[in-house]
């Protein structure tokens, strides 16, 4: 089968032939397609009959559509054979510094920076490819939306609406009846006590301390 270099332009009635052609060319298939078909040629020289531009095309067209609908597998592959290259990089640029260190010391230091550099993006892309299959991670926060149809964004919280239902927690549960409830503690003495009185009888009346001295007030 031959190559396929034939360009196929779509044109609308609401553009002229040469914007058809604009918004032909400017599509990112077909100029990644140019790209890599250009470098593809010099990789593998003239001894092989190699693909058409379209045939690029149609290629990374697919690969495009299925990476727009959520599929990860092309850019797994991509990484990890990246990584791959990047570590032998880093092999053969650090091999090549051993060899000149001692003799040729300025090339030595420029094989050695280009070694960590590779290591370096070599690193980048490991890292990258974990994150692509971590599975991302949720913050759920529940909403609690009490009377008045105001929603507040807690676990809970208390709602002080008087001394007698101080203490008193309106957070929401699934459980019905009165299941959980407990009574409230008694508020405490407005005339200075800090802790509550436990009986609901009050407090005994003080002996008035005048009327134990001879009579005298």
């Amino acid at each position: 089968m031959e190559p396929n270099n034939a360009l196929t332009v779509e044109q609308t009635t609401e553009e002229t032939g040469a914007q058809a052609m604009a918004r032909k060319l400017l599509q990112p298939t077909l100029k990644n397609a140019a790209a890599a078909s250009a470098f593809t040629d010099k990789m593998m020289g003239t001894d092989l009959e190699m693909p058409g531009i379209g045939d690029y095309a149609d290629h990374i067209h697919a690969v495009t559509h299925d990476a727009a609908g959520g599929d990860i597998a092309m850019a797994s592959k991509i990484l990890a054979a990246q990584a791959v290259t990047l570590d032998s990089m880093f092999a053969e640029l650090a091999r090549r510094a051993a060899n000149n260190m001692g003799e040729y010391i300025n090339a030595a230091e420029r094989y050695g920076r280009l070694a960590l550099k590779a290591q370096s993006n070599c690193r980048t892309t490991l890292e990258a490819l974990a994150k692509l299959h971590q599975p991302r991670e949720q913050t759920v926060r529940h909403v609690h939306v009490n009377e008045g149809g105001q929603a507040v964004v807690a676990d809970h919280f208390h709602n002080h609406t008087g001394a007698a239902e101080n203490g008193k927690s309106v957070k929401q549960s699934d459980a019905t009846g009165t299941a959980g409830a407990s009574a409230a503690l008694p508020c405490p003495d407005a005339g200075g006590n800090g802790m509550p009185i436990a009986s609901g009888e009050g407090q005994a009346a003080m002996q008035d301390a005048r009327r134990h001295k001879s009579g005298r007030t």
